[in-house]
């Protein structure tokens, strides 16, 4: 049996208890990439990194006004609902150790990218902590 993060037993109480609840975002706050660039060709594995301004990253389950961590969304087709956890699955990747990079494994062609700030229990600030959406093209 694998290890579990310390943030999964928070997160799974949010998930049976329907006490989902947006967190205000900071006034100041943005999510940005700093690489890739928009239009950007690149190879596999794509090194992906995360800016930040105005609120600081944490770990999921960390109770800390004004932070939050990571989530791409690649090749999604918009933002989660309001007020819904960020779903975990192949278009949705969680960054709940606080990482602020990734290397991502992408097949030929293009693909969109965007990041989307979650709170303790991965639920988007309101209003959301969004990037523009990217588009990149992965060669083979």
């Amino acid at each position: 049996m694998g290890v579990q993060p310390k943030w999964l037993p928070a997160f799974a109480l949010v998930m049976a208890s329907g006490l989902a609840q947006a967190t205000p975002a900071p006034d100041d706050a943005s999510v940005y990439f700093i690489t890739p660039e928009d239009g950007a060709t690149v190879s596999s594995p794509v090194t992906v990194r995360f800016g930040l301004t105005g609120m600081g990253v944490a770990p999921a389950g960390t109770d800390k006004a004004d932070t939050g961590h990571h989530h791409l969304l690649i090749d999604a087709g918009g933002l989660p609902p309001k007020g819904q956890p960020i779903p975990s699955d192949d278009h949705h990747k969680h960054f709940g150790g606080g990482q602020t990079e990734t290397q991502l494994d992408l097949s030929p062609g293009q693909h969109t990218l965007q990041l989307l700030m979650g709170d303790q229990n991965h639920i988007p600030f309101d209003p959301p902590v969004v990037s523009k959406k990217i588009t990149i093209t992965v060669t083979e």
